[in-house]
């Protein structure tokens, strides 16, 4: 099956160059702060549909964050890893399907620390919303 890259044209260039080159472009998106790729089956559509999101490892697991900037509305990705949270993730060269979960207010509370360390922004982007912003870990699925 296909997968749909970002409609958001940066983010779609980001992720070509990512696959082309086995993220040797495109992994460390700025200095110091490191994207993986996540494709999540559409909710809708039933189609894979692919981001690039700025990470941390934790433990054996990713984390990612789902704030859209501080929109209001949760990223599409996230919707849909909420209905089939099975995911094919991208760390550089290494290619794994995860399993994605919301992470709960105890643990939220220490990793969003760990992501705002790489990523300040994500504070501000909380603040410009009502809703709480979701943590994501990623969990590779052993086998």
């Amino acid at each position: 099956m296909a997968v749909i890259d970002s409609p958001t044209s940066w983010v779609n260039e980001h992720i070509r160059k990512y696959v082309e080159t086995d993220g040797a472009e495109g992994h460390e998106w700025r200095p110091g702060v490191h994207t993986l790729l996540l494709t999540t089956k559409g909710r809708k559509s039933g189609e894979l549909r692919r981001t690039a999101l700025i990470y941390q490892p934790d433990g054996d697991g990713y984390v990612v964050v789902a704030s859209q900037g501080g929109k209001p509305a949760h990223p599409s990705w996230y919707l849909n890893l909420t209905e089939d949270p099975v995911v094919h993730v991208q760390v550089a060269a290494d290619k794994f399907q995860a399993h994605a979960r919301t992470a709960g207010p105890v643990e939220r509370d220490r990793l969003w620390k760990l992501m705002t360390e790489v990523w300040p922004d994500y504070d501000e982007y909380q603040s410009k919303t009502d809703r709480e912003i979701p943590v994501v870990v990623l969990e590779r699925v052993k086998g």
